[in-house]
């Protein structure tokens, strides 16, 4: 049971950890430029000098090792990107109104170094382990390499979730090359394409293992490329990606998913307008009696001016016309004083905007 459960806890504590601590020692570490030199160094170190050391080995504690070799490489060179130290030519924000092929020209500029870092690493790994038994290595340095360019590809195409808080403030500027917009097509052709890969590896896993160690690699590869999957869905869902690595990270931008966002197809025009006390309306306005020396609230009555006249129309109406019944009846009765002492009708006041007639 342990040689099945065991490499899909490890492979998950250590890529949540290893993210963690990366943007910690970029971000909240980060004002020592020689200690995060140093960690890089040193895993760089540890990396290279593990992988040689396994490549020979077949045990299970070997797969374990080498799995974690090539982590501590990848974090290294994580270290060095997030650092803003080996990005590209041109690290700057994207131009106001670039698209197309100049968009992705200056995209390409940007990180262009970090790029062929990936790819010298990827061959010195490829050299390290060639023909040698131990193989997980390498797979795990592929896996890292195809779902990180995968992923900057749907960030570049477009994503309704970016996630770019998570980006120290050294590679701040890669987020104007962000695109968050609706997935473009590459999102389902990646995913998919993933998930068959995925498919693929569980199915080698249960199928054509033939030692403990095989089983345990295949483990290791397989649970790392489904949490690349699950990285996927994050572009395209609130998941809580923030939290993960909440720990580790200090950016001066609010998480994006809080930032109230102004919705164009909402009528502005249709929200009453705020009226101040300065304003002059052309509605009569009650002031209440004031104390002298005590702070005073003046109510100002929330009425449109546009409603104010039909308001006045309807209150003049009425009163014409209960003016017209109270005439019509006194006419029929000679005593109106008594008649209308008798029967309780009192004469009203004149009708006002703002008061009732009735």
């Amino acid at each position: 049971m342990a040689l099945y459960l065991g490499p899909p806890v490890f492979a998950a504590f250590v890529w949540w950890f290893s993210t963690g601590a990366v943007l910690l020692l970029v971000g909240s570490l980060g004002n020592s430029r020689s200690l995060r030199g140093v960690c890089a160094g040193g895993l760089l170190t540890i990396g290279l000098c593990g992988l040689s050391v396994t490549a020979t080995d077949t045990s299970v504690a070997a797969s374990y090792m080498a799995f974690s070799c090539i982590i501590c490489l990848w974090a290294a060179q994580e270290i060095v990107f997030l650092s803003g130290w080996l990005t590209g030519p041109r690290p700057e924000p994207c131009p106001v109104g670039a698209t197309g092929m100049h968009r992705f020209g200056r995209a390409l500029q940007a990180i262009i170094y970090h790029e062929v870092s990936l790819l010298t690493c990827g061959g010195l790994v490829l050299a390290l382990t060639w023909n040698a038994p131990n193989q997980v290595g390498v797979w795990t340095y592929a896996a890292l390499l195809v779902l990180r360019q995968s992923a900057k590809i749907n960030l570049f195409l477009g994503v309704p979730v970016t996630n770019a808080e998570l980006m120290p403030d050294a590679v701040q500027f890669l987020r104007t090359y962000f695109a968050r917009k609706p997935v473009s097509a590459f999102f389902p052709l990646s995913v998919t394409l993933a998930t068959g890969v995925l498919v693929v590896m569980i199915q080698r896993i249960v199928e054509a293992s033939t030692t403990p160690a095989d089983v345990v690699g295949l483990t290791l590869v397989s649970t790392l490329f489904a949490l690349g999957v699950v990285e996927h869905w994050f572009m395209l869902l609130p998941l809580p990606a923030i939290t993960l690595w909440g720990w580790g990270m200090r950016s001066s931008f609010p998480p994006e998913n809080n930032i109230m966002e102004p919705n164009p197809s909402v009528n502005n025009s249709a929200v009453p307008p705020v009226h101040h006390a300065s304003e002059v309306t052309d509605a009569p306005q009650t002031v209440p009696e004031t104390r002298t020396g005590q702070p005073q609230l003046v109510v100002v009555p929330n009425v449109r001016k546009e409603e104010l006249p039909a308001k006045a129309k309807s209150a003049c109406a009425r009163q014409r016309l209960e003016d017209q019944f109270r005439q019509t009846f006194l006419e029929q009765h000679p005593r109106g004083e008594l008649a209308t002492a008798r029967i309780g009708i009192a004469t009203e006041p004149a009708a006002t905007v703002n008061g009732r007639t009735s």
